[in-house]
C-alpha cells in the first residue's frame, strides 16, 4: 500500500470540530503533501465551514461517517478505488473503535485521535483490524511529536547522563479547563465516555513508556477520585440554584459559567472553549442560549459527571526503573505539563516549554535549552503528528511515526491497569492484566 514519495496524499476527515481541523490545518500549509478531499459531519455550519475552509467538493460532504463510508464503498465497487488514501478520525471517543475498523476493512490508512477507544476490548480489537488490513495507523498521542519532546527523547537515546531511572511528570489540567470538558462536557461520564486517566491522560502515560522504551513497565498503582465537583461541596449560598446565570454567587464562582464563556467572548474569544459550545460562529445571542438550555450552563455541583478529578500513578519498569504520573484539575496552568528526568548521571527538568540539564561531571554548567515550538497545539504536536502521518502514508513507512499499532496498544493497556489498581486497591501486575484481557476476548 505504499505510495511514491512525490504523490499528494489524500485525506477524508470524519469529525470536523477543533481536533478535526487542527490535523487538516497542516494541508492548507502544505498543499504540495496532501489535500483534504471528503468530510463526514453532521453540524450543519460547521459541516459548511469546514467544507468551505479546505475547498472540499460538494459530492463528497456527509452527514454521517456511514454515508462516507458507503460512498467509498461504492467507488471502490465500481471503479477500484477509495475516495482518499487516508481517514482522520476526531468522533467521539466511544465511537472510534466502530469507524477505524470499517474503515480499515476497505484499506483506508488511519489517523486516530485519542484514545484509542473506551475499553481495552474495543482497543485489542482495533489492533486486530488494523494488523489485518496491513495500513498506516497514527495516534493521536501527540506529545511524541512536539520538538520538545523530541530533543528530550534524543539525550534520553544518546545515554550522554547515564541510565534513565526515574521520571516525575505532572499535568496541570486546569481549573476552568476541567470544569468545561470533564465537569459540563463530553468527557465528563464514563458511562458516557470513560474515565478521565484514559480520556485525558493517556498519551502522558504513553510517553512515559516510551521513554523508558525498550522496557515495559510491569507493575502499576493508582490513587484517586472525584474529590470536589460534585453536591456536597455547592457552596450552601448557592441555594437551589442550578444554573450559573440564575446563581445569586455567580461572580465569587471560579467556576462560573458565564466568566468561562460569555465574558471570554466579549473579549473576542470565539475559539476554545466557547466554540464547542454551537454550531457555527459563537456569538453572545447562542452562546447565551445554551448556557440556558445545554450542559455547559449548570453549576458544577449539580452536573451529572462522575470521573477522578486528581489521579495518580505509580509505574515500576522491568529493570527497576520508576515513573510517577499527576494528573490534577486544581491548577492554574492549562495542560503545561511540568517533568523531572533523574539519570545516573545527570537531572532535566522542564516544563514544555524549556528544559534545563544538569550533568553531574559539571554540576556548575547547567545547560537551558528552548527548543523551537512549531505552530498548532501541544507545543507543536499536532503538525509533528500529521506531518509524520502524512509522510508516512505517503511512503509506506510505519516506522516514520516511531510507533505502531501494537505499541499504541500496549500503552492503552497501562492505562486500563493503573485504572484498574485504583478501583480495586491493588497492585496489578500489567503483564497478568493484558493477558486476562487479551484472554476475554
Amino acid at each position: 500500500m505504499s505510495k511514491p514519495s512525490t504523490e499528494l496524499v489524500t485525506l477524508a476527515v470524519i469529525g470536523c470540530g477543533q481536533r478535526g481541523k487542527s490535523y487538516s490545518i497542516y494541508s492548507l500549509s502544505n498543499p504540495e503533501r496532501c489535500k483534504v478531499v471528503a468530510i463526514a459531519e453532521p453540524r450543519p455550519k460547521t459541516q459548511t465551514q469546514f467544507a468551505d475552509l479546505f475547498k472540499v467538493d460538494k459530492t463528497l460532504v456527509f452527514d454521517t461517517w456511514q454515508d462516507l463510508h458507503a460512498a467509498s464503498a461504492e467507488t471502490i465497487n465500481t471503479v477500484g478505488k477509495r475516495l482518499a488514501d487516508a481517514v482522520i478520525i476526531a468522533v467521539q471517543d466511544e465511537m472510534h473503535t466502530e469507524v477505524a475498523i470499517a474503515f480499515a476493512k476497505q484499506g483506508y490508512h488511519i489517523l486516530c485521535e485519542k484514545p484509542m477507544a473506551t475499553s481495552l476490548e474495543d482497543c485489542i480489537e482495533m489492533e486486530k483490524a488494523v494488523k489485518e488490513a496491513g495500513i498506516i495507523f497514527g495516534m493521536g498521542h501527540v506529545l511524541r511529536y512536539s520538538p520538545y519532546h523530541q530533543e528530550i527523547d534524543k539525550i534520553i537515546r544518546s545515554g550522554e547522563l547515564g541510565e534513565l531511572v526515574n521520571v516525575v511528570h505532572v499535568e496541570p489540567i486546569g481549573y476552568f479547563h476541567f470544569a468545561h470538558s470533564y465537569v459540563r462536557g463530553n468527557w465528563s461520564s464514563e458511562k458516557k465516555s470513560s474515565f478521565s486517566l484514559m480520556t485525558k491522560s493517556c498519551h502522558d502515560l504513553d510517553i512515559i513508556c516510551h521513554w523508558f522504551a525498550p522496557l515495559v513497565p510491569i507493575r502499576v498503582s493508582s490513587f484517586g477520585s472525584l474529590h470536589h465537583f460534585r453536591k456536597s461541596a455547592k457552596p450552601k449560598e448557592a441555594g437551589n440554584a442550578t444554573q450559573c446565570l440564575d446563581c445569586p454567587i455567580e461572580r465569587e464562582c471560579p467556576y462560573s459559567a458565564k466568566k468561562i464563556y460569555l465574558e471570554s467572548l466579549m473579549h473576542g474569544n470565539r475559539g476554545w472553549p466557547v466554540s464547542p459550545l454551537v454550531d457555527g460562529i459563537p456569538d453572545i445571542e447562542n452562546v447565551t442560549d445554551a448556557l440556558r438550555n445545554g450542559p455547559y450552563g449548570k453549576c458544577v455541583y449539580e452536573s451529572a459527571n462522575d470521573v477522578c478529578d486528581h489521579q495518580v500513578v505509580n509505574l515500576e519498569f522491568a529493570n527497576g526503573a520508576t515513573a510517577s504520573f499527576t494528573m490534577v484539575a486544581y491548577t492554574s496552568l492549562i495542560c503545561e505539563r511540568q517533568t523531572r528526568w533523574h539519570f545516573t548521571h545527570g537531572e532535566i527538568v522542564g516544563d514544555m516549554t524549556s528544559f534545563t540539564i544538569t550533568d553531574f561531571k559539571r554540576p556548575e554548567m547547567p545547560e537551558r535549552r528552548s527548543p523551537r515550538l512549531d505552530g498548532g497545539g501541544h507545543g507543536g504536536g499536532d503538525m509533528g503528528l500529521i506531518e509524520g502521518f502524512v509522510e508516512a502514508v505517503r511512503t509506506g513507512k510505519q516506522e516514520i511515526l516511531g510507533t505502531d499499532v501494537s505499541e499504541v496498544l500496549r500503552s492503552h493497556i497501562t492505562v486500563f491497569a493503573a485504572e484498574a489498581s485504583r478501583k480495586e486497591g491493588r497492585v496489578v501486575s500489567v503483564a497478568e492484566f493484558e493477558k486476562a484481557a487479551r484472554e476475554g476476548c
